[in-house]
């Protein structure tokens, strides 16, 4: 695991963004961690995390010209993150999208810059792509092409519900059904090697419970 995916993990833990314990998903699995991006709720905590997405985006090696933030998480994150890069020479313009068009004033749906170019989406996790698919057709629509997309945390595991799996998570339909890469600050595996190295004594519990979770619904 490379050292920033490592201190990403440790960080998110820290924060009290990722909790371990018995969660239920969106898909009604009973998973052992949840991951929570609404908690990187102040300054300090969302400056450290745009400076992660930054860090990410940039060694990825993707070129690209803008960002855009899907409502409502996207557009702190996307927002965040255009600062981050700017503070590391690279000052690109960003949009986002209201969830219900303006009738008065500029008008439409969606704000900040031009749409143009290369364009990245920003957001926490992908978890039925519904995002991700709204935000190609507003992009597309205005004329730009997405080039990527960039999120947080990749769970690895099979999209679907018991009964009814595919083969592929949520994050390799997207990048089938787009042609684009989805990037991800960390993902399972590196949360289970997290565990399993030890980094916290605390936490060292979770790891079999976490590794069964993997072995279930886990994708390659």
């Amino acid at each position: 695991m490379s050292q920033l995916r490592q201190e990403f993990i440790a960080f998110a833990v820290e924060a009290g963004v990722l909790k371990f314990g018995e969660f239920v998903t969106k898909a009604g699995r009973t998973s052992p961690y949840f991951f929570n991006a609404g908690l990187f709720n102040n300054g300090d905590v969302l400056g450290r995390l745009a400076d992660y997405y930054a860090q990410t985006l940039l060694e990825s090696g993707v070129e690209f010209d803008m960002l855009f933030g899907p409502a409502y998480k996207g557009i702190t994150l996307a927002s965040a993150t255009a600062v981050a890069l700017a503070r590391r020479g690279r000052n690109v313009a960003f949009a986002y999208n209201r969830k219900e068009a303006k009738d008065h004033g500029e008008g439409g749906t969606l704000v900040g810059a031009k749409l143009e170019g290369r364009v990245v989406i920003i957001d926490d996790v992908i978890s039925a792509g519904t995002s991700v698919r709204e935000s190609v057709e507003l992009i597309r629509g205005a004329g730009a092409t997405p080039c990527a997309v960039l999120i947080a945390l990749d769970r690895m595991e099979k999209s679907g519900k018991d009964g009814a799996l595919s083969e592929g998570s949520a994050v390799q339909e997207v990048t089938k059904a787009y042609g684009m890469p989805v990037l991800s600050i960390g993902n399972l595996n590196d949360l289970l090697e997290y565990l399993s190295a030890g980094s916290s004594k605390d936490l060292a519990q979770f790891k079999d419970a976490v590794a069964a979770y993997r072995g279930r619904y886990g994708v390659a």
